[in-house]
């Protein structure tokens, strides 16, 4: 699995999706899982979680501007 392509999938549905939003706010490892469409251990699916909220944080930072 390509961590960067799936992180790019997830930002890009967080910005067309907002039930996708409301889910991953509330549940991340469910709504990632449904990206990839594996079932991965809690910390391989972490780091991904982790990362999309960085990048996603970067995303409403510009539009705060």
């Amino acid at each position: 699995m390509d961590i960067k392509e799936k992180i790019g999938e997830i930002t890009d549905k967080v910005k067309d999706d907002k039930d996708f939003t409301k889910n991953l706010k509330e549940d991340p490892i469910k709504a990632v899982e449904g990206i990839t469409g594996i079932d991965l251990p809690d910390d391989k699916i972490d780091k991904v979680v982790d990362a999309a909220k960085d990048k996603l944080g970067d995303v409403f930072d510009k539009f705060k501007k």
